[in-house]
């Protein structure tokens, strides 16, 4: 038995030729030829360090009563950019949900490791699985929902 999934596209007849010409032109296999593709537009995962002396509550991490709007100090993340490598610009100027699933990381191992808990992330967790229960997807100002 294989540990395989399996994977059904519908694709218009034109996409699916000139996959094929790629693939055969690459002397692929049209199934090994998509998954190349695809996998090289996925991020890749990348080893974070969390330097000596930052801590997950140096983040300051707050939201606004009235708008939900969630902030925090960017220092930190500039902090562990620099020691692991990265351009902290990939996660300034990138979709939020970037720099929120560094977060949301970093919360994981500091819980993990006997970090305390933090008020306004328990507060993000809870509301991701409330929504995730509902379907996803939907967020409500606060008092709103």
């Amino acid at each position: 038995m294989q540990n395989d999934s399996l994977i059904h596209l519908r694709v218009p007849a034109a996409t699916k030729g000139r996959w094929v010409r790629a693939s055969r032109a690459a002397g692929m296999r049209l199934t090994d030829w998509i998954v190349n593709a695809v996998e090289q537009h996925m991020p890749q995962a990348v080893k974070v360090t969390i330097p000596e002396g930052v801590n997950f509550a140096d983040l300051h991490l707050a939201r606004d009563p009235a708008t939900g709007a969630v902030s925090f100090d960017w220092t930190p993340i500039e902090r562990i950019c620099e020691a692991s490598g990265i351009d902290v610009a990939t996660l300034r100027h990138a979709p939020e949900d970037r720099v929120a699933g560094m977060i949301v990381t970093w919360y994981e191992h500091h819980r993990a490791a006997g970090g305390a808990r933090d008020a306004v992330q328990e507060d993000l967790i809870a509301e991701t699985v409330a929504e995730n229960r509902r379907g996803g997807g939907v967020s409500h100002h606060p008092g709103r929902a």
